[in-house]
């Protein structure tokens, strides 16, 4: 079983930045691909981006490409969402997820994560 608590979230003026975190249980935690996905008011929970078990590979959705940047540390179990010049758009609550133990390969798809965190909101106002 792997717990996965997120922080980092608050109230940012829009071209302000954010630093999210999600911290993970379990000693197997670099056998797993992490991701963060967001999910705004009324919308779909969507992808933004992901990272493989060793960090080597990363894939950002378009909306974010170049403004975010995704990071792991193994030795702590933990991953990190860089955010800079944040929009109004980005505003969301984002989920920290984990593939399957042993599934290192990148997803983007939600169904392929079976952990998630309880989420953690981020404003962006204009």
């Amino acid at each position: 079983q792997v717990q996965l608590v997120e922080s980092g979230g608050g109230l940012v003026q829009a071209g302000g930045s954010l630093r999210l975190s999600c911290a993970a249980s379990g000693r197997t935690f670099s056998s797993a691909a992490m991701g963060w996905f967001r999910q705004a008011p009324g919308k779909e929970r969507e992808f933004v981006v992901a990272i493989s078990g060793s960090g080597a590979s990363t894939y950002y959705s378009d909306s974010v490409k170049g403004r975010f940047t995704i990071s792991r540390d193994n030795a702590k179990n933990t991953v990190f969402l860089q955010m800079n010049s944040l929009k109004p758009e980005d505003t969301a609550v984002y989920y920290c997820g984990a593939r399957e133990l042993g599934r290192k390969v990148i997803a983007i798809t939600s169904a392929d994560y079976v952990y998630w965190g309880q989420g953690t909101q981020v404003t962006v106002s204009s």
